[in-house]
Order: C-alpha cells, then sequence, then structure tokens
C-alpha cells in the first residue's frame, strides 16, 4: 500500500512503485510473439486498464518510452490502474524484442488487437488507450474495439490516419482527450483544434511549454490521464509518497 502525503518521498523521474509486474507474450493473429508488461494494483483490483501504444520504433519509440514507463510505474499505486505497454512488431526494448518488422501502422492494427483481446481474457476493467505521437495513429486507425472505453492521445500528428479515421471514432460517440504540447514539431494546439475538429466529442488540452517529447511534463501528462479516464480520482496526483517498509 502506498499512503500520500506531504511529508513522504518525492516522486521522481525514476521512482516505481509497488505494483505487481508480469512479463508476458502476446500471440498476434499472424503468428508474432510480442514483448509486453502488465502491472496491476497491490492492494486493489483495478479501477481502469490502461492499454500503452508508444511512439515511432523507427525513431527510437517503444514500451519504455518515459511517459509509458511512467505511467506503468506509478498509475497502478496512485490511481489503482492497470497498465499494458507492448512493444509492436520488430520493436525493441530492454524488455525484448518483438517479432516481425514495422509496417507503418498496417501490420500494428494487429498488435493492438493482440493487446485489447489479452485485456478481455484476462477480465480487465474500463480500456482506455493511451497513445504517445505514432501511438495515437495506431490508436485512431485500429482501437475501434468493443473493450475499449476511449483514448488519450499525446502528441498526436495525425500523419499516419486519415479523415476517414476521425469519422468512425466521432459515429462511435468513445470520448477522446488530445494531449498537444504548444511547441510540438507536428500538430500545435490551434493546428490540433482544427484538424480534430470533425471528431466532435474531442477535447484537446494544451500543454504549456511543452515540445514533442515532453521532457519534464510527465506529471502534467499523467494528470490528464486520470482526469480523463477516472474524472472521480482527486488531481494533481500526489507528488510525494509514503513507502512501506520493506
Amino acid at each position: 500500500m502506498v499512503l500520500t502525503g506531504a511529508d513522504g518521498v518525492e516522486i521522481r523521474a525514476n521512482t516505481v512503485l509497488p505494483a505487481m509486474r508480469e512479463p508476458l507474450t502476446l500471440r498476434t493473429a499472424d503468428g508474432l510473439a510480442l514483448v509486453g508488461e502488465l502491472a496491476l494494483p497491490v492492494d486493489r483490483p483495478p479501477r481502469a486498464t490502461l492499454v500503452c501504444l508508444h511512439p515511432l520504433p523507427t525513431h527510437g519509440g517503444m514500451m519504455d518510452s518515459h511517459l509509458l514507463r511512467k505511467a506503468a510505474w506509478r498509475l497502478p499505486a496512485l490511481a489503482g490502474f492497470a497498465v499494458l505497454r507492448f512493444n509492436t512488431r520488430g520493436t525493441a526494448s530492454e524488455a525484448g524484442c518483438s517479432e516481425g518488422v514495422f509496417e507503418r501502422c498496417d501490420g500494428e492494427g494487429r498488435d493492438l488487437t493482440a493487446a485489447l483481446e489479452f485485456t478481455q481474457a484476462r477480465g480487465l476493467p474500463e480500456v482506455w488507450l493511451l497513445g504517445w505521437s505514432f501511438g495515437t495513429d495506431l490508436a485512431l486507425r485500429h482501437g475501434l474495439h468493443p473493450a475499449v472505453r476511449g483514448a488519450v492521445l499525446v502528441a498526436p500528428p495525425l500523419r499516419w490516419s486519415a479523415a476517414a479515421e476521425l469519422d468512425r471514432w466521432r459515429a462511435s460517440g468513445l470520448p477522446v482527450t488530445c494531449l498537444v504540447p504548444e511547441h510540438d514539431d507536428n500538430l500545435r494546439p490551434e493546428q490540433a483544434r482544427t484538424r480534430f475538429a470533425p471528431l466532435t466529442q474531442a477535447r484537446v488540452v494544451a500543454v504549456p511549454g511543452a515540445k514533442h517529447l515532453l521532457v519534464g511534463y510527465a506529471d502534467v501528462v499523467l494528470d490528464e490521464v486520470v482526469r480523463a479516464v477516472a474524472p472521480e480520482l482527486a488531481t494533481p496526483l500526489p507528488r510525494r509518497v509514503s513507502l512501506p517498509a520493506s
């Protein structure tokens, strides 16, 4: 159990809060083995589930990209979330390399389907997609699935997605939150409001001062993720915690 409060230890970039962490292998419909990890709260059933979709693997994106790693390190304890991370086909991280090769957001749809089927097989509740950069396009193109309750799109470039994907999400009625860095190299907040206008339920939230990689803004991003997924929880999340004695 993690106790929160002003007298605890400050949560820093490399702080790993308690969780049950399970290395796993996802199997895709076309026969590939994908490297992944599921992090669960230690002291309670999860209230919601994040399926994390990493940035572009040809530019260093992977399941350990810092925002997704920090989500897995913090949100099981602070928010009671289950956090599923995995490397899409051909992507490597410290956990290992997934089989296959990069397929430009096409074959990766089967990877996302495998992850969502895993959440259903494990009975994980309230599944939300958490995409970052390339991962947002993967969510938009392939994330409409019966298990999905909504999406949080961090620094969406809308590079691999088209109007048809936005139309499908609009028709679904599922909530979408877009977190857009003020100084993003792809879409900045005003551009994002224009590009996402057809997706009428999308909420565009600017992240002042931030660039595409959101270095130094993990706290801001995780607070917004929790506001979207579990608005009943108090935010901002605690910045200090008291950890149980080992």
